[in-house]
């Protein structure tokens, strides 16, 4: 489902530079865009307009081919290197073949000779937009073609998750910062990706971050960007998440650990849209929207200092809680079949369904990898199974293992099964033993031991 904007509020998400050096021609580009609702920046040579793109992102320049004493040919590749989305509209009074020519080989996108009517500017406007629209789908189309996961599907009899999607599509189309919390393996980029289509900035990137992946130096860079010498093995620029999806949403996975020291920029971006990339001085603006997800409390965080109280709250605006697998049995069934009917396609298998026995051992088992784990073991049992339908012997060990089963307070059960039960699937959610061992309030070696002894 997309929530569709109207023309107003897509050309006002729209920065256009105009470079002319005439005044008359600036002021009447910018009277002909700001009347279709974009928002105009104009300035009358080569060095404004390196200065203006380089505090901003813009997506479409006019760009006049004689700046005084400046060559507008040689601002084409100067724009293209600071903003490569940009499409660059050039206008001359002096229009011919060989300069159009010469403009398309530098990357321009249009070429309009003066003089001009507004009608000619709308045109060319339209123009681009239709090519960044076209951009856009061609993009969205290689990942669908790509796709190793199966459309989203948020149909569920939980009231729990039915209230986290319902909060999430109210929440969408407005610019908050949006944190999502839910073990691993529930699916919040599958439900943050889904934000970003039902969102006002669904024709826009959508880009996903993981914070644990890299190291504070390269996350940084990758983040918020880098120029080109900044460190060793910096041979260009680099616009970062941030400038590459102006206008689009960023998704910061595991935002609980996020190095402490990236956390005051971070906040500050939150805070005001301003950053400056690697190895350079110049603040820089992005309109981006932040959806961040977590699987680790942190409330803890902040209160043993891991994590900044301000950035805390500035991330917690409107709080979505994913429920786990296990406290949504009734979803299960309906969750493999949608599995069962991708990974068939995508296999070329001719999978019919699951036995009764298949199916039984899919309900009792508890799920501490949740549906990341559920969509693992339906791709295992498609794949290996020898005929029309799974069976119990299709499905891993651990499945079938009497000692997986779901195991629920007040069960008839010892102590010590439930304990062990509870230890499994901490591990199961959390990204290090010491991470473990401070949930269940225990020492390392202690956990060790515990592991030690129940096998795990």
């Amino acid at each position: 489902m997309k929530i569709s904007c109207d023309e107003s509020e897509r050309n006002f998400a729209l920065n256009i530079l105009v470079v002319d050096d005439e005044i008359n021609i600036r002021k009447t580009l910018s009277i002909c865009l700001e009347t279709e609702g974009y928002r105009v920046t104009a300035v009358s040579n080569f060095e404004d307009a390196i200065a203006e793109a380089s505090l901003k992102s813009f997506d479409i320049a006019f760009v006049d081919l004689r700046l005084g004493a400046a060559d507008g040919m040689e601002l084409i590749p100067a724009l293209l290197a600071t903003t490569p989305w940009i499409r660059i509209i050039v206008i001359t009074a002096f229009a011919s073949i060989e300069t159009a020519v010469e403009a398309m080989k530098k990357g321009a996108a249009d070429y309009l000779p003066k003089p001009f009517t507004p009608a000619q500017i709308k045109l060319a406007v339209q123009k681009a937009l239709d090519l960044l629209a076209l951009e856009q789908k061609v993009t969205t189309l290689k990942e669908d073609l790509g796709r190793s996961s199966p459309e989203a599907d948020f149909t569920s009899t939980s009231g729990a998750m039915n209230r986290a999607v319902a909060l999430a599509r109210q929440a969408a189309p407005s610019d908050a910062t949006l944190l999502l919390k839910g073990e691993t393996g529930t699916g919040k980029s599958v439900l943050a990706k889904a934000i970003h289509t039902w969102s006002l900035r669904a024709a826009k990137p959508f880009s996903v971050l993981s914070c644990p992946s890299l190291s504070p130096e390269l996350l940084e860079s990758e983040l918020f960007g880098h120029v080109k010498g900044a460190f060793t093995g910096a041979v260009r620029d680099n616009p970062g998440r941030i400038g590459a999806c102006n206008g689009g949403t960023l998704f910061l996975d595991e935002i609980g650990d996020l190095p402490l020291s990236l956390q005051p920029k971070l906040l500050r971006f939150v805070q005001d849209k301003e950053y400056e990339r690697v190895g350079d001085y110049v603040t820089r603006h992005a309109d981006v929207r932040i959806i961040a997800a977590t699987y680790m409390n942190l409330e803890d965080a902040v209160r043993e200092g891991r994590f900044r109280e301000d950035l805390y709250y500035r991330l917690n605006v409107i709080q979505i809680e994913i429920p786990p697998l296990r406290e949504r049995p009734d979803d299960l069934v309906a969750l493999a079949n949608h599995l069962l009917l991708f990974f068939g396609r995508t296999c070329r298998r001719s999978v019919s369904g699951f036995t009764d026995e298949a199916l039984h051992l899919l309900r009792e088992y508890s799920w501490p990898g949740n549906v990341r784990e559920l969509r693992n073991v339906i791709e295992r049992a498609v794949i290996l199974c020898s005929g029309q339908w799974i069976k119990g012997e299709d499905l891993p060990e651990n499945l079938r293992s009497a000692d997986n089963r779901e195991i629920r307070i007040g069960d008839s059960v010892s102590l010590g099964q439930i304990e062990e039960a509870h230890i499994r699937r901490i591990l199961a959610g959390t990204r290090s033993l010491q991470e473990a061992a401070e949930i269940l309030d225990i020492d390392q070696a202690t956990l060790w031991r515990r592991r030690k002894q129940y096998g795990i």
